[in-house]
Parts: C-alpha cells; structure tokens; sequence
C-alpha cells in the first residue's frame, strides 16, 4: 500500500530553521573573548536568550514527530517498519555526532576525544520520542513527561549540591565517560559534559513537551498553544526557586521554562507563516537542518585546524571594523558572515531540490 507523504508546515520548518541559524550564530563568534551577553550561555545557573537554542531544536524534534510519524500511523504503516526507521535514523545521527567528535580530535590541536555531543543527544531523543508516539497514548506520554522530570528532579536532590563539577549529574559523567567527557581535570578527578548521560532525561522530556505541542498543531488547537506556554513557563519559573534553570544540568525548571517559551514561538510561526502567509524566514535552514549544522561544524574545526581562521578574522574583521565599531561588534560581524555563508549553501541545494537526509 503507497503512503502519502505527511504534509509539511512551512512554520515548522520555518522555526526549525531559525533554531538552527542561531545555532551557527552563537557557536561562530570571530573572538570568544568579546561576545555580546545574550550570545552567551549562561555561566552555570540562570538562562540567556542562547539557552534557548538547543532546547527549541529538541522540542522541534518532537513537534516533527507529531507531523512526520503520527500521519503515517494513521495511514495504516507498520509501527514496526516505523520504529525500524527511526532506529536507523537516531543511529545515523549519533554516528555523525561521534564523526564530529573524532574529526576535532584528530585536527585541533588542543582537542581531546569527546563522546557525547550535541548530535548524540538529537539522535536519542528522537529515537525515544518516536517510540512513545508509536507505541503510547497521550496520557501516557504526559505521564513519561511528569515522571522523568520529577525523578529527575529527585536525582538531583540525592545528589545534596548542584555545584559545578561536584552535583550528581557531572559525578556521573566523570564515572561513565572519564577523560571523553567535555571538561575532564585529571589532577582532581573531576569532570563534566553539558549533553551527559543523566542529562538526557529532562531532554527527552522536553522533546516530549514538543510532541504533545505537535498534535495541538495538527488540530488547529491554538488555544492550548497558548494556554500551555502560559502554564509551562509558569511553572518553569515557580521551580526554578527551587532548582534554578540550569542548561548545563538541564534542570526541570530549565526543561519547562525553555519548552514554554518554544511552544509560544511555534504558535507565531504557525500565526505568521500557516495563518497570515508570511514567508517562511529561515525555511532552507529548516528543511536541510542537518547538513547545515554538521557542515557548519566540519568548517568551524577545519578554518582553525589548518590556521585559516584567525588571519582571515584578523584581516576581513578585526582589522577594519574593530577601529570603527569596537572588538564585539567585529566578533559579531564575522558570526553573521558565517551564518550568510551557509545560507547560501542552504539556498543552493534548496533551488537544486538537494535535501541531506540521514
């Protein structure tokens, strides 16, 4: 039986490929010694707009999930074939999350071999996502969202400090990954990875929180849209009293607040680009995702790697904007020329239909 292709949302790929230029835009800094504020994270508790980046591509997961697999269940497709396919791709990602990692490690010269990853984290919550859209019901997929964030919660409680390098989270990661953790002192023993094992949790859950937001979108519900951001962003805020917002342990209130405020986004995309027909910014990001940020982060290891990039910031950037507008603004400037370049490869293989998938 031939399956209809799901139909696409020019919003969420729209969304999606918004996320992902920010992605490249605070990863990409000309000089990481001078960067505005809002491009940075936070430096442990608190969350700036750059917090928000990586939480809004994991909840888009869930949001595609929604879109992509939950119409071909309704088709008639076999879940198994499905969850098959999720696997591959999930593995996929990983595989290119690790691909990255070595590729660092072999070129940078002050690198170290690292383990997780940002794509690492992608791939997993995807395959998880997909298994509760296949195999669970909305009551029990609210039910995971409740239990993970809860019992995560209660981790870190056990845990008796959410300090750097001594709460539980990174305790584990120094047991599991060792010296293949992001930071790694072998002189205290001491490490930590910001897309870690126990990490994981709260992400899936906030991919869970984007796949509930997926099947209000489906149904046009854009009042729940709006009422769910209020009581997301409600309640983030109310725990963060408790456990602050916290992107490099992804705190609970730090799952929920994020999730909150992705929720209110999709429902502007859906009312600008669905409703109002604007046109869709960011779309040729959206739709090829995955080659923009993993070919964004060959580039940012091999321009350093083969010392192309400090002499070209120097002279393209540094050397004629910072006497006119100051070292940030040079910094700047070199971020958005990279961004500009890749969406001009996005723009060339979306006119030539060349969409990479995994």
């Amino acid at each position: 039986m031939n399956q209809a292709a799901p139909r696409r949302l020019a919003s969420v790929d729209a969304l999606r490929g918004c996320t992902v230029a920010a992605m490249l835009l605070v990863n990409d800094p000309g000089d990481w010694s001078h960067v505005f504020w809002p491009l940075e994270h936070a430096d442990w508790h608190g969350c700036t707009p750059t917090d928000l980046v990586f939480p809004f591509f994991l909840f888009v997961v869930g949001v595609s999930v929604a879109l992509g697999i939950a119409p071909r269940m309704e088709q008639g497709a076999d879940r198994r074939l499905l969850m098959r396919a999720a696997l591959v791709r999930a593995l996929r990602i990983v595989g290119l999350g690790l691909l990255i990692n070595v590729a660092a490690w072999l070129v940078l010269p002050d690198a170290h071999l690292r383990i997780p990853g940002v794509l690492q984290r992608i791939g997993v919550c995807f395959a998880a996502v997909a298994a509760f859209q296949l195999y669970a019901g909305a009551r029990v997929q609210w039910t995971a969202i409740l239990v993970l964030l809860a019992g995560y919660a209660a981790l870190l409680a056990s845990g008796g400090t959410l300090e750097p390098f001594t709460n539980l989270v990174s305790r584990t990661d120094t047991a599991v990954f060792g010296r293949f953790a992001y930071r790694y002192f072998a002189d205290t023993g001491l490490g930590h990875d910001p897309e870690g094992l126990l990490g994981t949790l709260p992400s899936i859950a906030t991919s869970l929180l984007g796949l509930r937001a997926g099947h209000w979108l489906r149904r046009g519900d854009t009042r729940a849209l709006l009422l769910g951001g209020v009581v997301l962003v409600l309640f983030g805020a109310a725990w963060s009293w408790v456990q602050p917002f916290n992107k490099n342990l992804w705190t609970p209130s730090f799952a929920l607040w994020t999730a909150g405020w992705a929720v209110w986004a999709l429902l502007l995309f859906h009312a600008l680009v669905d409703v109002r027909g604007w046109p869709p910014l960011g779309r040729r990001f959206g739709v090829n995702a995955v080659a923009a940020y993993a070919g964004s982060e060959f580039m940012q290891i091999l321009l350093p790697g083969l010392g192309i990039q400090e002499p070209l910031y120097r002279t393209a950037f540094a050397g004629w904007v910072a006497p006119l507008a100051g070292p940030y603004v040079a910094s700047l400037a070199f971020a958005l020329a990279f961004v500009a370049v890749w969406w001009a490869i996005v723009w060339v293989l979306d006119r030539k239909r060349i969409y990479v998938k995994l």
